[in-house]
């Protein structure tokens, strides 16, 4: 029990700046921002939001900073939430934020993991693979960060073994505090409140604190995008909320418009005749309940009742007419004319627009012959998509730092690996192929044409400095030495590592007559001269020439 305090208070302290400082080696350092500080601020320190204090200021003295206030003004977001989501157009958009931030990469990864320590990629493999099972939970999760802008992981952590396991944690039930510690504005805690759901509080606990999380054991997904929600994210379909109500009533307009009024209107001229005035009401109300309605008796009861014609329309006109030129005639009166399909038309365009999808993948085919339109549209989703898998990642950063700190590793060790999610477009990754091959043309043209040095070339076109263009030089000496190694064990079965020598090249032939390092055999490098009997082959021709006789 000593040793999993131990471990907790380690934990809480680790966390308790949101900033991670690691030393990579020499004056480098690698900072990871688990609660995103840096970019946002610490909501009680945070400037920024003054100006909106005020709107959640009322006479009982509750601020923004308020945990039940906030609460419910979520909670009535939330409700939109919920009923946007039942919209088709919605609903499929949340869907394919998900899809396409859990695409697959060539080797069917979700996640990938990057590392030059093989153990720490072992451990982090099995916590997002094994314990947390990213490939079929990632794709809800994310769902639930776009739709409601917050998801809660609770991470359930244990001595020597990290992360044993996760419970998703609903927005309605979480409230984030921070500013709470004078002595520490960063620290955060996290509060769960069952009285916002029907779910039943299944803690029992003495500790009245038994429903208070530190930020190590909350894994907090938020969408940050506006500080007016802070300490919140906002939802991806938030800007959708306006927009979505005034389309459902122009779309209940319509569908009123063609049931009650759409539909053509009978005008019946019955001639009364000589019927006397004070008789004419009662004569239209008899006609009329004929025609309307016919008698019914129900044969299990025997009750009589007039029911109901649906030949024939409420809405029609009934005028008493009299004359000699009068008779009985029924004329059509036109329904009221009124095209909604534009209105509609234009607000789903809006609404399709505040989604930031294009309308190709929802179904609405339009012309795209010109190859660019669709192309720029997928471009501008996929920068979205990038933008919402990196928010996604920071947080998996978390999950990792705490899954290896209870594992023991420390130090750089500790933030040693890099995670990514898989490009969300191949039209993004076609268009950055096509620039660096466009680069790649322009560098061998200017180096074969001499226009430009090798060192301007690296330095304006590939935008690198002079240590890192030496680094790549140096790699491309590397480069060679793996490629001749290679070469050596194809064609010699000679591997020059191990034996430290070469076979079959140039300078080995020309040595075959030569000792190493240029000397001729048999030289007497001591006395300096020539060996015993001369060098071979050196002196006259045993037999004379035979220059000119051919």
């Amino acid at each position: 029990m000593a040793e999993n305090q131990t471990l907790f208070s380690r934990l809480r302290k680790l966390f308790s700046t949101d900033v991670i400082i690691r030393n990579v080696g020499g004056n480098q350092l690698k900072v990871v921002d688990t609660a995103h500080i840096q970019s946002n601020g610490n909501l009680s320190t945070n400037s920024r939001i003054d100006r909106f204090s005020r709107m959640f200021t009322g006479k009982t003295g509750f601020s923004h900073s308020e945990g039940q206030l906030q609460l419910y003004t979520r909670l009535e977001l939330f409700r939109d939430y919920e009923a946007m989501d039942t919209d088709s157009i919605i609903s499929s958009a949340l869907d394919i934020y998900a899809d396409e931030c859990t695409a697959k990469n060539e080797f069917g990864d979700v996640l990938t993991i990057k590392t030059s320590n093989e153990r720490v990629q072992k451990v982090l493999h099995n916590l997002f693979y094994d314990i947390m099972n990213v490939e079929f939970n990632l794709w809800p999760w994310i769902r639930n960060v776009v739709k409601y802008g917050d998801f809660f992981l609770y991470l359930n952590i244990s001595e020597k073994y990290g992360i044993t396991g996760i419970e998703p944690i609903s927005p309605y039930e979480m409230i984030r505090e921070e500013g709470f510690d004078p002595t520490n504005p960063h620290i955060v805690q996290f509060k769960r409140d069952y009285s916002s759901t029907s779910s039943t509080k299944y803690i029992t606990s003495s500790d009245p604190d038994a429903d208070v999380y530190d930020n190590y054991e909350i894994a907090h997904f938020r969408l940050l995008t506006d500080t007016n929600y802070l300490p919140y994210g906002r939802s991806m379909i938030e800007p959708t909320r306006k927009v979505w109500k005034q389309i459902t009533l122009m779309e209940d307009a319509m569908l009123i418009h063609r049931i009650m009024r759409a539909p053509d209107k009978r005008i019946f001229k019955i001639d009364i005749g000589n019927i006397p005035p004070s008789e004419v009401d009662s004569f239209m109300e008899n006609m009329v309940n004929k025609m309307k309605k016919v008698p019914y008796i129900d044969p299990q009861t025997g009750d009589y009742n007039l029911k109901y014609n649906m030949q024939n329309l409420l809405e029609d006109f009934y005028l008493p007419v009299r004359g000699t030129e009068s008779g009985t005639s029924i004329d059509t009166l036109a329904g009221i004319n009124f095209d909604s399909i534009a209105d509609i038309d234009y607000l789903k365009n809006r609404l399709l627009g505040s989604l930031k999808i294009p309308k190709a993948y929802l179904g609405y085919e339009e012309d795209t012959t010109g190859k660019a339109t669709l192309a720029s549209q997928d471009f501008r989703f996929a920068r979205t998509i990038e933008r919402v898998q990196r928010i996604i990642a920071s947080e998996l950063y978390k999950i990792a730092i705490v899954h290896l700190y209870a594992q023991g590793f420390n130090d750089d060790d500790l933030v040693d690996f890099s995670l990514s999610l898989t490009a969300p477009s191949s039209v993004y990754e076609k268009e950055k192929v096509e620039l660096w091959t466009s680069k790649v043309t322009l560098a061998g043209d200017m180096m074969e044409k001499k226009l430009f040095s090798r060192t301007w070339i690296y330095e304006n076109l590939f935008n690198l400095s002079d240590d890192q263009n030496l680094e790549e030089q140096n790699k491309l000496v590397e480069d060679a030495k793996a490629q001749f190694r290679l070469e050596q064990i194809k064609t010699e079965g000679n591997d020059p590592v191990k034996t430290g020598q070469s076979f079959g090249t140039a300078h080995d032939i020309a040595t075959l007559y030569k000792g190493d390092g240029g000397i001729p055999r048999g030289y007497d490098e001591k006395n300096n001269e020539a060996p015993i009997g001369g060098w071979p082959g050196a002196g006259r021709p045993s037999e004379p020439g035979t220059h000119g006789t051919h």
